[in-house]
């Protein structure tokens, strides 16, 4: 069947309704730290996926397709490849990049392979991050109530960097397609972020100094 005769595509799409995530205050946000930090199976590997979420915004996509292969130490930089086929590299902390590669080492993740794993060294999957907001939602219920997730940490992050940033570093740091149409205008394509500018968020989220950032901590 051609798309001209396919009758699907000539029906009107329902209007998607607005989310309900988030950026979460910092309060909740050392709530969630805490609680991952002392409770269940693998507290280093929770922590390390809460902080690798809120370092980088990253989809969860991202943080599972991350490789070994894809840490530039150096310039403390990772490659995050999410939907869509897209890849960036994105600014981290020294304190995470140090963090990310101890992990790797310690539960032996070959260069070409998954980075987070388990502690029997098997790769985690989508089910790690289902039970780890089921664990926090038992123990904090405000996570449960708004069925809060590791999506409104890519929200916190984001809109954190926006009103210190702007929008070009925001959009940047989401690592969002460049479009010239839509709400934002033609100018959108014309002010894009560097690489310096990203770094001196991350090192201003994190409060450590960043290799290329621009303001020196």
């Amino acid at each position: 069947m051609s798309e001209a005769e396919n009758p699907a595509l000539k029906v009107a799409k329902p209007k998607r309704l607005a989310s309900t995530r988030r950026a979460l205050p910092d309060v909740r946000l050392a709530e969630l730290n805490e609680v991952a930090a002392i409770s269940g199976d693998d507290p280093a590997l929770d922590g390390l996926l809460i902080r690798l979420h809120v370092e980088t915004a990253c989809r969860r996509g991202g943080a599972l397709a991350l490789r070994p292969m894809d840490l530039d130490a150096d310039q403390c930089l990772i490659l995050l490849r999410e939907k869509g086929g897209t890849f960036r590299w994105q600014p981290v902390s020294p304190t995470l990049m140090t963090h990310l590669q101890a992990h790797a080492a310690e539960r032996g993740a070959p260069p070409t392979g998954q980075l987070l794993r388990y502690r029997n060294r098997q790769p985690i999957t989508r089910r790690r991050y289902d039970h780890l907001w089921e664990r926090l939602g038992a123990r904090l219920p405000w996570v449960a109530a708004q069925q809060t997730s590791a999506h409104w940490l890519r929200h916190t992050t984001l809109t954190w960097v926006e009103r210190n940033f702007g929008y070009a570093v925001a959009r940047a740091y989401a690592g969002h397609a460049e479009s010239t149409g839509g709400d934002v205008g033609a100018t959108a394509g014309y002010v894009r972020a560097s690489m310096n500018e990203l770094a001196d968020a991350v090192s201003a989220l994190t409060g450590e100094p960043h290799p290329l950032a621009t303001v020196r901590r």
